[in-house]
């Protein structure tokens, strides 16, 4: 297209954002103006983009991560003829594929869910990662942002890192339309506030005006000939370009134009220019393909062995048989046991040092390109990436995340260390799978068996040794669970998992030398869970007493009640669980402090018999 073309492509999709939006009642049409220009130099000269093959591995991924600009991106997937005008004005209404924020799962075309501002750039970090690193292909990334969004912390992690790694296939277009959501942005359109920033972290800067399409041209084509280094594009644009009535305006952010008609005649009127999109080169794949034979780690029982050793070392040997998982970590990798992957597969291991955001959303990335990420940190600090893993499960994304250093039982390091919520948080995504096990042989199967597992899916692993209880032979189907001690004189039934499981044993032990029989389930899987052991123990119990070195809101307490949803009759269940706020101390004294060792759950056990006795 010449000038003139461009120019007249950045107006129809300015028009037919106001149409989307106006045919909806909502949306955010002015933020799509903006950068009406911006997508219409890419779209119709730089992308190249298979849009009836959407996995082709050569094709240029575009992430938009000023997601609430929708109307944008849905009126050029129009241009490209990738919908048509009907479903356009489907926009934002019941069972239509144009979401008010776009997801994967709706429109195979969208590489991840962006409605939560400063994630489109991280997750486009971990695209162009897997591109250089893995893929070893020639497509680049473009991911376009709003300068609201440059306040965001993780939009930095996403800058240092993509500089570190000299992502010079990586594209960022900055719209600086100077407005965000109740007014003006922190710097307005002081476009080389931006640019310093973004060359503190060693990225090539360009400075245009974003309605001035040959410099938008020039500028990308710049982009794509730096080598070594990511570019950012700085593109000052005003907010609502072309119409009188909502250019640069406060007070319009997430409204339709009104007099949209009107509006739309001060466009120029309804087009309908088509788009032929560059075709993408072709690719072959490089892929490792591993060796197909897992030889997981084993163990004897009543060998001492960390559940975060255990994970290591099936991880090592998981990457060995599988070409496609990578692993990833938060700077603790000697303590997670993801170093024994980094020294078997150094290609495949990708340190994301302390910066918790940008390694889910390099997870979410790698994964959006086919590969399956191991993303492990202590589990306390999956909670700064919370959102992250909230926002991969819109996606449809499939990952995985260990947190090691779990609860209480970590000792001496203190409650800033300990993951005492992260039961309960990854419980709460939608479509997880949450795994706690107790023993070395039980973490090696898990770890494989996450590998096929769709959605996200959270193993918890603890620092300390503890028995191996299972031989290497055993299978731990997810959903399921052990019945570890068990009897028909059973007074009643102690669940537990991962630490505490052990210590439930020994409380068990102690208390049939009182002849005081009690029912022991290990239930690893805390989502699901294994329904049918639970119930069958609460009828032939009487009594649950949940043990769990974690919070008691939202965790193994919690998740056993699960099994009693379905209007059947909710059983006794008395839950022991972190209540305090801990301090330093030993494992053993931190467990007995916080009522979850042997002796309080014996102690505890007592008091249930004796009432029922009474009763």
């Amino acid at each position: 297209m010449d000038t003139a073309e461009l120019v007249e492509l950045g107006q129809q999709l300015r028009v037919d954002s106001v149409r989307a939006a106006a045919a909806a009642g909502s949306g955010h049409p002015t933020s799509s103006m903006s950068a009406a220009d911006l997508m219409a130099v890419l779209l119709a000269h730089h992308l190249r983009y298979d849009f009836d093959h959407p996995e082709h591995p050569g094709n240029d991924r575009f992430v938009l991560s000023k997601g609430h600009a929708s109307p944008l991106l849905y009126s050029a997937y129009k241009a490209a003829g990738a919908i048509d005008d009907e479903e356009l004005l489907t926009f934002r209404k019941l069972g239509s594929r144009l979401e008010g924020h776009p997801t994967p799962q709706r429109l195979p075309w969208v590489e991840t869910a962006t409605g939560s501002l400063g994630q489109g750039m991280p997750i486009g970090v971990g695209i162009a990662l897997a591109g250089k690193r893995l893929d070893h292909a020639d497509y680049r990334v473009w991911v376009l942002c709003g300068d609201s969004e440059m306040a965001e912390g993780s939009i930095w992690e996403a800058a240092e890192h993509a500089g570190y790694e000299h992502l010079d296939n990586l594209t960022v277009i900055v719209d600086v339309n100077r407005l965000g959501q109740r007014g003006p942005t922190r710097h307005g359109h002081d476009l080389d506030a931006y640019a310093r920033r973004f060359r503190a972290f060693d990225w090539h800067t360009v400075e245009i005006d974003g309605h001035d399409v040959d410099a938008v041209d020039r500028a990308y084509g710049e982009a794509i000939s730096t080598r070594g280094q990511p570019t950012a594009i700085i593109a000052r644009t005003l907010k609502g370009k072309g119409v009188h009535a909502t250019e640069d305006r406060e007070g319009l952010h997430g409204k339709p134009v009104k007099d949209a008609d009107e509006a739309i005649e001060e466009l120029g009127g309804v087009r309908d220019l088509r788009v032929s999109v560059h075709a993408p080169p072709d690719v072959r794949s490089r892929r490792p393909v591993g060796d197909g034979g897992l030889e997981l780690p084993r163990w004897d029982k009543g060998e001492k062995v960390a559940t975060r050793d255990a994970y290591g070392e099936a991880l090592a040997a998981l990457g060995t048989a599988r070409g496609d998982v990578v692993a990833l970590d938060g700077e603790v990798g000697d303590s997670t046991r993801a170093e024994f992957f980094a020294k078997e597969h150094p290609e495949r291991y990708f340190e994301c040092y302390i910066a918790e955001q940008q390694m889910v959303a390099t997870a979410v990335g790698m994964a959006r390109r086919g590969w399956v990420p191991y993303a492990s940190t202590f589990a306390a600090f999956l909670t700064r990436a919370y959102d992250f893993v909230r926002m991969a499960s819109v996606s449809g994304s499939g990952i995985n995340l260990n947190g090691s250093h779990a609860g209480v039982s970590i000792g001496q390091d203190g409650p800033s260390q300990m993951g005492l919520e992260d039961l309960s948080m990854m419980r709460a995504i939608h479509g997880s799978t949450v795994l706690y096990p107790s023993d070395a042989n039980q973490t090696a199967k898990l770890v494989a068996r996450m590998a096929d597992l769709d959605g996200i899916r959270y193993l918890r692993t603890s620092r300390g040794e503890s028995p191996v209880l299972y031989g290497p032979d055993e299978e731990f189907p997810v959903g399921g669970s052990k019945v570890l001690r068990s009897s028909g004189a059973d007074r009643l039934t102690i669940v537990a998992a991962g630490v505490t499981l052990h210590e439930a044993l020994a409380a068990a032990d102690a208390l049939a030398r009182e002849d005081i029989a009690v029912r022991v389930i290990d239930l690893y899987s805390v989502k699901p869970v294994d329904r049918d052991t639970l119930r069958r123990a609460a009828e032939e119990t009487g009594c649950l007493l949940t043990v769990e070195d974690h919070r008691e809101e939202g965790g193994l307490g919690d998740a056993v009640l699960d099994a009693f949803l379905d209007g059947r009759p909710v059983p006794r269940l008395v839950r022991l669980a972190v209540r305090t706020m801990p301090g330093s101390a030993s494992p053993a004294e931190q467990l007995h402090a916080a009522g979850i060792d042997a002796e309080s759950i014996a102690a505890s056990a007592r008091l249930l018999v004796e009432e029922a006795i009474v009763r």
